[in-house]
């Protein structure tokens, strides 16, 4: 049955032409009785949830502002980039809607098994390396043929791009992308099966007159262990993780072998700051506790206990005889 919600004057007019004949209740039944079949390709399986996608997209939007800052200092010019778009794809129509030539760079993003690709278009890499020698900004595309200076030049600024990687996915899992491989040709980068599901992130980027995508490509295999973290359920849990009975047992252990200071108080006196100044050896200060009261027990400067002073064989002991009433919740 469909999910939509009748008001209240369409369920009247639908009673209405049931009982004048205008409409047959048998054919109504007929109709919600037939399947409706939607269909499926399973090319292009759908593994993330809308859901998952916007808290991809929120984390990437961060990762474009901290890129915008990062470039914006290294090549000292005008840089803008935000998130364009953010789909989820066979991993084989990403490869075909790149560029032939273009400037891949393949991060490993441990603890997470498999490797994800910052795919840069060649306007936007020939911009940045014209910065970087001191030019323009002009891009010439031409990554057919990459010097060994131009492939340096790349490699170092795309390498500390994963440390804003790691600053923006830091509120969803601590990951450590490690730049591990340099390609210019799609063809020769089968990172998963040509069906996988790849979410693509794409990043429109300004230097200056010059504009290109960055693309950012994660495969199912790589998000599917935290997959669950994508979902606003995570964001909204309030319920405290319990604790493992081992854990519990193993705080307790340490716990009790806490050392904390427990002194016994002989008595409390005031005195003058006169009298103080004038304190002079075998002179004898008054206390207000009676030889035949208990003493105040303290552990860690909190009274916890009333005792009685005596001997442990040749050793000064109090012996605990009661626990201090009253004082708040925390026994202060």
């Amino acid at each position: 049955m469909s999910g939509e919600v009748l008001s209240q004057n369409e369920i009247d007019a639908l009673l209405s032409a049931i009982s004048t004949g205008e409409m047959n209740a048998e054919e109504l039944k007929k109709e919600e009785a037939e399947k409706k079949v939607k269909v499926y390709d399973f090319k292009r399986a759908l593994r993330f949830s809308k859901d998952q996608i916007r808290s991809l997209t929120r984390i990437h939007e961060n990762f474009a502002r901290l890129l915008t800052t990062y470039f914006s200092a290294q090549l000292r010019t005008y840089i803008q980039i935000s998130v364009a778009s953010a789909d989820q794809i066979p991993y084989e129509e990403f490869i075909r809607s790149i560029p032939k030539m273009t400037v891949l760079n393949v991060f490993e993003v441990p603890p997470l098994d498999g490797r994800i690709l910052i795919e840069v278009n060649p306007n936007i890499a020939y911009s940045m390396v014209d910065r970087v020698l001191g030019g323009r900004g002009i891009s010439v595309n031409k990554v057919d043929n990459l010097t060994e200076i131009e492939t340096s030049i790349m490699t170092n600024l795309f390498d500390k791009v994963g440390e804003n990687l790691r600053e923006a996915w830091s509120t969803i899992e601590e990951i450590d992308p490690i730049l591990a491989d340099f390609e210019v040709n799609p063809q020769f980068l089968q990172m998963v099966s040509p069906n996988e599901t790849v979410v693509v992130i794409s990043l429109n980027t300004q230097i200056g007159e010059t504009s290109g995508m960055i693309n950012i490509c994660f495969p199912h295999v790589v998000l599917e262990p935290i997959i669950p973290k994508l979902s606003v359920h995570y964001w909204m849990q309030t319920e405290k993780k319990e604790r493992e009975p081992e854990e519990i047992e193993a705080l307790q252990k340490r716990i009790k072998r806490a050392v904390l200071p427990v002194t016994a108080e002989l008595g409390t006196s005031e005195i003058s700051i006169a009298d103080f100044l004038n304190l002079d050896v075998g002179d004898v200060i008054q206390l207000n506790q009676q030889i035949d009261q208990p003493l105040t027990i303290k552990v860690n400067e909190t009274p916890k206990f009333l005792g009685q002073p005596g001997k442990a064989g040749n050793k000064q002991a109090i012996q605990v005889i009661d626990q201090v009433k009253g004082g708040d919740e925390d026994g202060k």
